[in-house]
């Protein structure tokens, strides 16, 4: 058996863990094939919190019962490159067979990449009401999914907002998934530039039980030969914080200790593959998450590394030197970037596992501005 963890970004995981029953709406919504609330749906959480996995493995669901899907991230003209790929599957679906069931299709494959001008957003429209009939016919449907939407061009978000709630009120069976840090989903759903989209069956999605964690790693590690016990399995579980990033780390790093001495994991092999996960952790998303943050952006931050829990405003501006207002400007700009998030009133938590000990070990730098 091959090492079964996938610790890259979206990558589908050998397990969910800790998300049972957050695809019940979407999957019910499936049956009734439109206007149901479940197939309008947004993932929001902490980076490695497994938005993308969830988009993935709705996709896999819509697949399941012969819905077509196109996936996009949302940088510059993804509405573009979704009206080309409904195009594509418009024209494929067209002089096809009743009855035949449809796979995915990839929008990014097609390599368009320009934003629709004024002049092609009706044609937009068309090609959708064109693809959508012919699924009507097939008793199937169309999934969009949208990842990083935070980042998106708000006039971008305008469009598809306005032509998805256009296919709702016509009947057609149509879903809309999307996922972002949760700040910013707020804000963009919040300042009225995508009014309908606030009626999304908003998700989330948070670490998940410990307990979870250590069965799933008992039962894959058992399915590929290899003796976990409790103990160990419960050691390496919670190290990762139930964050499902770190599950795959801690899981992947742990199999090849594992396939070294084929024999039961010890402790040693524990710690070897925490200590190789936290490393990778902090390359791959705390050190890239840390990249856009200024000098002054660091002083906060270590400011709050100071507790052992949430921190204060009070406290961060004390240690600091800044005044209330300077205080709270900061604070919004770091719930915004992800790094952040609130903990209760005057409260605000790390919001990325593992961020609090890469700062308390980091050198000072930065001055303050």
């Amino acid at each position: 058996m091959q090492n079964p963890f996938r610790p890259t970004a979206g990558a589908s995981p050998p397990e969910i863990v800790g998300r049972a029953g957050v695809l019940d709406e979407f999957a019910y919504g499936l049956r009734l094939r439109s206007g149901a609330p479940g197939l309008l749906t947004v993932f929001t959480g902490a980076r490695g919190v497994g938005k993308t996995v969830m988009l993935g493995a709705a996709e896999d669901l819509a697949r399941t019962q012969g819905w077509a899907v196109v996936s996009e991230t949302a940088t510059r003209g993804f509405t573009g490159r979704i009206g080309h790929a409904m195009r594509r599957l418009a024209d494929e679906l067209g002089s096809g067979p009743r009855g035949r069931r449809l796979t995915a299709v990839t929008a990014a494959g097609f390599g368009f990449t320009t934003q629709l001008p004024p002049e092609q957003q009706l044609e937009w429209r068309e090609e959708g009401l064109r693809l959508l009939r012919l699924l009507e016919e097939q008793e199937t449907g169309l999934v969009l999914t949208v990842d990083e939407i935070h980042a998106a061009d708000r006039q971008e978000i305008v469009q598809l907002a306005a032509d998805v709630q256009h296919f709702i009120r016509a009947g057609l069976p149509i879903g809309l998934l999307f996922a972002g840090l949760p700040a910013a989903v707020s804000d963009l759903l919040n300042e009225g530039v995508a009014t309908f989209l606030r009626r999304a069956d908003r998700i989330d999605l948070h670490a998940a039980a410990i307990d979870e964690v250590q069965r799933s790693y008992v039962e894959i590690f058992a399915a590929g030969g290899f003796t976990l016990d409790e103990g160990r399995a419960r050691r390496a579980a919670e190290a990762t914080g139930g964050y499902p990033f770190l599950i795959q780390l801690v899981g992947y790093f742990l199999w090849q200790e594992a396939e070294r001495v084929p024999s039961a994991v010890t402790d040693e092999m524990v710690e070897q593959a925490v200590a190789a996960a936290h490393r990778r952790n902090e390359r791959v998303v705390i050190e890239a998450a840390l990249s856009t943050a200024s000098p002054r952006d660091l002083d906060f931050l270590r400011a709050m590394a100071q507790d052992d829990g949430p921190s204060t405003a009070g406290d961060i501006g004390a240690r600091i030197g800044a005044r209330p207002n300077t205080v709270g400007n900061y604070r919004t700009r770091l719930i915004d970037a992800g790094l952040i998030e609130p903990a209760g009133y005057g409260l605000v938590r790390f919001a990325i596992p593992g961020l609090r000990e890469h700062l308390r070990q980091r050198p000072q730098q930065g001055a303050r501005a």
